[in-house]
């Protein structure tokens, strides 16, 4: 599983170890710090962050003094407390685009497969489109979903969900939300009364709150989440199309600034495309990409 796992990452990175092998097209064993630069602009390390990762550097720079580096930069994580409760209850966050109803999808069917009763609620009611997706994947996966009409109130979906998973014995109940209303004001009165009635059909929900960030955006997603982690407060972040990007550096920012664990990313279209993130792993599989293996 461990290796299956790591064989995913790699491949997921494949684009963004393509954008530093143009930086350079043969592996060494130490470079300079103009090099190590270059790498970490290419792959989205916003710059910086690039600069305090090379204050600290020697002039040449090897695979272990990059690694101690980067290691940092996950120093200072608020960590997620998991908190047992039947049902658990998620609320998924994001903008439109960024994967939230693929990924809610492919939650679902870990869930699943690990034998577990899903429940799904579709309150972004603020689009027909929204909603009919999650009732196509819900239909696909085979999970019963609460669903209702466009414009009708997001929270009243989001109560409904909890309690019928509450009377129906379900393991995991996922909600997913509007990810533009028109204006922020909204969004965000919208969000933080979903979360209210969460609590109030089930004392402590939802018990995760996640934001989905759209990995191809890079950079330039951070000020967003910014904007939803003072909203409603988030637990964690879910990266999703790192496949499809050269821009998989972008999570060393994500962290470093956000300063919020990663629990997944998205690293394809398949339902078993989605990997619980380790820092390790995303670390030695970049490192992997810039140096040659000491033999």
């Amino acid at each position: 599983m461990f290796k299956w796992i790591k064989d995913k990452l790699s491949k997921g990175l494949e684009k963004t170890g393509e954008a530093i092998k143009s930086i350079i097209p043969e592996k060494k064993e130490k470079y300079d710090k103009d090099t190590i630069e270059e790498i970490l602009i290419v792959s989205d390390v916003e710059y910086d962050l690039v600069e305090k990762i090379l204050n600290n550097l020697p002039k040449e720079i090897t695979r272990d003094k990059l690694k101690k580096e980067l290691n940092k930069i996950f120093e200072d994580l608020q960590p997620y407390q998991p908190i047992q409760a039947k049902p658990f209850v998620e609320l998924i966050i994001g903008v439109n685009g960024a994967g939230k109803t693929t990924t809610i999808a492919k939650l679902a069917q870990k869930y699943k497969n690990e034998n577990k009763k899903v429940l799904l609620g579709a309150a972004d009611t603020f689009r027909a489109a929204a909603i009919e997706q999650l009732k196509a994947w819900a239909q696909k996966l085979d999970i019963p979903i609460i669903a209702t009409k466009q414009g009708h109130d997001a929270s009243a979906v989001a109560f409904d969900t909890i309690n019928s998973a509450k009377a129906k014995d379900f393991d995991n109940v996922i909600i997913d939300t509007a990810g533009r209303l028109h204006t922020q004001v909204n969004l965000a009165n919208e969000l933080k009364k979903i979360v209210r009635v969460a609590n109030k059909a089930m004392q402590g929900a939802p018990h995760r709150k996640i934001l989905i960030i759209d990995g191809t955006q890079g950079n330039s997603a951070i000020e967003q989440a910014k904007a939803f982690h003072e909203m409603v407060g988030v637990d964690g972040i879910i990266v999703t199309k790192l496949d499809g990007t050269a821009k998989g550096g972008a999570i060393f920012s994500i962290v470093n600034e956000l300063k919020l664990p990663i629990f997944y990313i998205g690293v394809g279209e398949r339902s078993d495309d989605l990997i619980e993130f380790n820092k390790d792993d995303f670390i030695e599989t970049i490192l992997n990409e810039i140096f040659k293996e000491n033999v």
